[in-house]
C-alpha cells in the first residue's frame, strides 16, 4: 500500500563546515538525518521544495525522505535553523522515526468559538499555555488540539487542560490541571483630580488675607474717630 505522506528528496553531502555556504547559494539546504541506533548522515534538500513543504504541513507531520533515490523512510523535522533577518532556513535536523516507537512532541493548542466575557463584557482572552507535551506512535501524533472558549462567560471561568478532548491513542504528559484559557476584566482607568496651578492657591489666600487686613484697618480707623468725637 502506497504511503500518503508528503515526500522529500535528499542527496548525500560531503561538504561540511563553512563550505556549506556555497551549497546554499546553489539552492541546496544542508541537513542532518539522525535516529536512535543509526549513524547520522549529512544530506542536502532543495531549499525551495523544503519551504513549500513546510508551508503546507504541520509541525508533527511525517515526511517520507528518499536519499539518493533510495527507499523512502519516515522522518520528522525536529529543528530548523533560520537566518535572523530573512528567516530563510539555514540548516535542518531530520529525525528518522521507527513506526513502532512512541515519540514525545510538543502540540499546539488552538482556541475556537467565542467568549461572552470577551464579546459582551470587554475582557481580554489569555492563553497561559499554548503547547502541551504528548506521547504517541509516529502516525498518531496530533497536529493540534482544539478547544472551545464559549464556556468562558464570566471573568471567574477558566478552562483547564483536563477538560480538553485528547485522542485515546495519545498520552498527555503536561499537568492536566494547567489553565489553558481565561478572560481577565478590562482595565479601569482612574480619573485624576484637576491639578491646581502651582502658587494659585497661595495667591488666592494672600489676596483674601490682604482683603481681611484692609477691612480690619478700616474698622479700626472708624473706631478711633468715634472715640475722639
Amino acid at each position: 500500500m502506497a504511503s500518503s505522506r508528503p515526500t522529500l528528496a535528499a542527496a548525500h553531502r560531503d561538504v561540511t563546515g563553512k563550505k556549506v555556504a556555497h551549497l546554499r547559494k546553489a539552492g541546496k539546504l544542508p541537513a542532518v538525518v539522525y535516529g536512535h541506533g543509526v549513524a547520522s548522515a549529512n544530506v542536502t534538500v532543495d531549499t525551495h521544495e523544503f519551504e513549500q513543504l513546510r508551508r503546507h504541513v504541520g509541525p508533527n507531520t511525517l515526511i517520507d525522505l528518499a536519499v539518493d533515490g533510495s527507499k523512502p523512510n519516515p522522518v520528522l523535522v525536529s529543528d530548523v535553523q533560520t537566518h535572523r533577518v530573512t528567516q530563510r532556513p539555514l540548516h535542518v535536523d531530520l529525525f528518522l522515526v521507527r513506526m513502532t516507537e512512541e515519540l514525545t512532541v510538543e502540540v499546539p493548542l488552538v482556541a475556537t468559538g467565542e467568549s461572552e466575557a470577551v464579546n459582551t463584557h470587554g475582557g481580554t482572552l489569555l492563553h497561559p499555555i499554548e503547547h502541551v507535551r504528548v506521547k504517541a506512535l509516529p502516525d498518531h501524533l496530533p497536529q493540534s488540539i482544539q478547544y472551545d472558549i464559549s464556556s468562558l462567560a464570566t471573568f471567574d471561568d477558566v478552562i483547564r487542560l483536563r477538560e480538553l478532548e485528547i485522542p485515546g491513542d495519545v498520552t498527555l504528559l503536561t499537568d492536566p490541571e494547567e489553565i489553558v484559557a481565561k478572560v481577565i476584566p478590562p482595565r479601569v482607568e482612574e480619573v485624576e483630580a484637576p491639578v491646581v496651578a502651582e502658587g494659585a492657591e497661595g495667591a488666592e489666600g494672600a489676596e483674601a488675607g490682604a482683603g481681611a487686613g484692609e477691612a480690619g484697618e478700616s474698622e479700626s480707623g472708624s473706631g478711633e474717630g468715634s472715640g475722639e468725637g
